[in-house]
């Protein structure tokens, strides 16, 4: 029945006895020199009286009686619970508003910098690694294959046709290991040879006012003796000068130009000084003729096989 009667007391008493504990908890010193008897404790009541009269408070001896007990039984004082796993949890899901959003930031950030990383080298690099495989292993030796059937269709020598499939079989090859430049190297080689083969042009001796027409230089391994060389250009069927690639055998450097000297005996150098001479034209002015599906020109006068890109 006490039970029941405290279970419905006023909460007007309940606050009062609450203060009355806050009062007390806020003068420790106040409790320690008064609660060590019951004489004591009286007199702390009285003392409380006191102190809320002062504030024109009257507050019954019960409820000063109640808050005493109340604070003696550590009623109204908060027991944090004992550090436990659900306890971290719980304290995780109340404070979620504050780290959710830190942790979000740094989600976020992480997203960012991954997807920019990505963008920025991987799928390039993944790209690139792809395209190098499918120009290896598909594109690159469709083309060389292409290439050798054009070649054997446009080349009027088998000895033409077995050099291009050599050079062939060296792109695959080196398509093969991974070589990506090597492969590439062997293939311009093929394209070369095939336009070299499609083109048609002669070999003519250039007789233009002011140009040099021959001229002869001392070899340095042989100073007693002279080569002699007749400057020349390839000109197609339309007039125009088609660029030739020619190896100087002073630089051993290989160039592409449209005017190159011949080296040719001293002889052929003397008949064409001579027909030159002779009334400024030069009659025989064609030194050779390059057919369609020949690699190198047919020569019309002997030559000695060394060349200039240089005089």
């Amino acid at each position: 029945m006490a039970a029941e009667v405290k279970s419905h007391r006023p909460l007007d008493d309940v606050m009062i006895a609450m203060d009355v504990v806050d009062t007390l908890r806020h003068d420790k010193r106040l409790v320690e020199r008064e609660l060590d008897d019951a004489q004591r404790r009286q007199e702390l009541i009285e003392r409380l009286r006191d102190i809320y009269k002062g504030q024109g408070i009257e507050v019954p001896d019960r409820i000063l009686e109640d808050g005493v007990k109340a604070l003696e039984e550590k009623r109204f004082v908060y027991t944090p619970p004992a550090p436990s796993f659900e306890v971290r949890l719980a304290r995780l899901y109340v404070t979620r508003d504050v780290w959710g959003k830190r942790v979000g930031v740094a989600l976020l950030g992480a997203a960012v910098v991954a997807g920019g990383w990505y963008l920025a080298f991987e799928r390039p690099r993944a790209l690139e690694t792809a395209a190098v495989e499918r120009e290896l292993g598909q594109e690159l030796p469709g083309r060389v294959a292409s290439l050798v059937q054009q070649l054997e269709r446009e080349a009027k020598s088998q000895a033409v046709i077995a050099e291009a499939r050599q050079i062939a079989e060296a792109a695959r090859s080196a398509a093969l290991g991974g070589g990506r430049e090597a492969a590439r190297k062997e293939e311009a080689r093929l394209v070369q040879m095939l336009q070299l083969l499609r083109a048609a042009y002669d070999v003519r001796i250039v007789n233009r006012e002011g140009e040099v027409t021959g001229l002869w230089r001392v070899p340095r391994v042989n100073p007693l003796s002279r080569n002699y060389y007749l400057v020349v250009e390839a000109i197609d069927a339309t007039g125009k000068a088609v660029p030739r690639d020619i190896l100087n055998e002073e630089t051993g450097q290989r160039e592409t130009v449209t005017k190159w000297a011949v080296r040719v005996p001293k002889s052929v150098f003397d008949e064409v000084q001579a027909d030159k001479l002779d009334d400024g034209i030069i009659q025989k002015a064609i030194l050779g003729s390059k057919q369609r599906g020949e690699l190198e020109p047919s020569w019309r006068r002997e030559v000695s096989g060394g060349a200039l890109t240089r005089w």
